[in-house]
């Protein structure tokens, strides 16, 4: 993402309750109200929290204008400073904070889950703000958001393979997956079903044994950028891709849910001059965002939800073939699509030129 400060909007505030530094970043809200996830992590000092939501705001906006929605892009941080104490009850009065906080929006940043946060939490959220998404279902929501992502990684990694290797079916090859969460285990399974062979990686140790026990690969995290693979999927933490780890790469072809995976955009270059195909992560990662936005807030049923969650393989093709035929990298033909959109104000198609 660019480093001029772009956004419209920017509130950091101290929790009244919890004394926790609390960010709202929008970057945009020419499509519609802005939207983005909550994430409550650690940070070596709160303004990491601000550079965290800054980017990652941007970023929605892309993800939302590409994917063709009507909304803009935003996000929330409670930053937990090193050396932070957050017991249960603090954890709760931050929630509380942020929650006061989104509703000062009145409607214009919307959030949902992300790092650190799950549905119950949206509960929390929605005791200040009706658009706090993901509840669980009893709570009139969707729930986790992980299985639609997944669903969209899948697609986006299908398109990727017929455009890397002429067909779309990962049967017998191999897939390196870095990354054994819900989104991660959710592309796995898929995968495996299809009949790849999968391989899998996480800095949590623990889930090797569930890895195991569902005969994937595995491998351990400071390898799993370099062994032989057909595909790699970015599954965790951002920031994977860069000058030191794209000349370890051995797959031909990288798509994933993991947010900013480059860790600056010449990286993108750097990838198309090795003959790699990166499908930029704001693309393959939609599935969540599109699932639940199409079903809480546009009212879809489930069917036409996961259709146009599905939808992704087709943009994922539109960006590739673009990239290819005009000789840019996929992120500059991903762009060009959301910019094209942004400066329609929606009016327009995203198609790139």
């Amino acid at each position: 993402m660019s480093q001029a400060f772009a956004h419209e909007e920017v509130v950091v505030r101290r929790g009244r309750r919890s004394g926790l530094p609390l960010i709202v970043a929008i970057h945009s809200r020419t499509l519609g109200p802005a939207v983005g996830g909550c994430r409550l992590r650690r940070y070596d000092t709160w303004q990491d929290g601000l550079a965290d939501a800054l980017r990652l705001s941007e970023a929605m906006t892309y993800k939302a204008a590409v994917a063709g929605l009507d909304f803009g892009g935003g996000k929330s941080v409670i930053a937990l400073e090193k050396g932070t104490e957050l017991t249960a009850e603090r954890r709760q009065l931050a929630l509380e904070d942020l929650g006061e906080l989104i509703a000062s929006f009145d409607g214009s940043y919307r959030t949902g889950p992300d790092i650190g946060t799950g549905p119950q939490d949206m509960v929390v959220l929605k005791r200040f703000s009706p658009y706090a998404y993901c509840t669980p279902e009893e709570h009139g929501g969707t729930g986790n958001s992980g299985v639609p992502t997944a669903t969209g990684v899948l697609a986006a990694l299908r398109a990727g393979a017929r455009h890397v290797f002429g067909d779309a079916s990962c049967a017998g090859r191999t897939v390196v997956i870095s990354g054994f969460g819900s989104v991660g285990g959710g592309v796995a399974a898929g995968l495996a079903a299809e009949g790849a062979h999968v391989v899998v990686s996480d800095v949590d140790h623990s889930r090797k044994d569930a890895a195991l026990e569902r005969g994937y690969g595995w491998v351990e995290p400071e390898e799993a950028l370099s062994v032989p693979a057909d595909i790699l999927v970015p599954a965790a933490v951002g920031g994977v891709l860069n000058g030191e780890t794209v000349p370890r790469l051995t797959a031909p072809l990288v798509v994933g849910p993991a947010n900013n995976q480059l860790s600056d955009e010449s990286v993108a270059d750097a990838l198309a001059e090795r003959g790699i195909v990166w499908v930029p992560d704001y693309v393959a990662s939609a599935g969540g965002i599109v699932y639940v936005l199409s079903r809480e807030s546009e009212h879809y049923d489930h069917e036409a939800a996961h259709k146009r969650v599905l939808g992704i393989g087709d943009t994922v093709s539109q960006v590739l073939d673009v990239a290819r035929s005009t000789g840019v990298t996929p992120l500059r033909a991903a762009r060009q699509m959301a910019e094209r959109r942004l400066a329609s104000g929606g009016g327009g198609d995203a198609t790139a030129s």
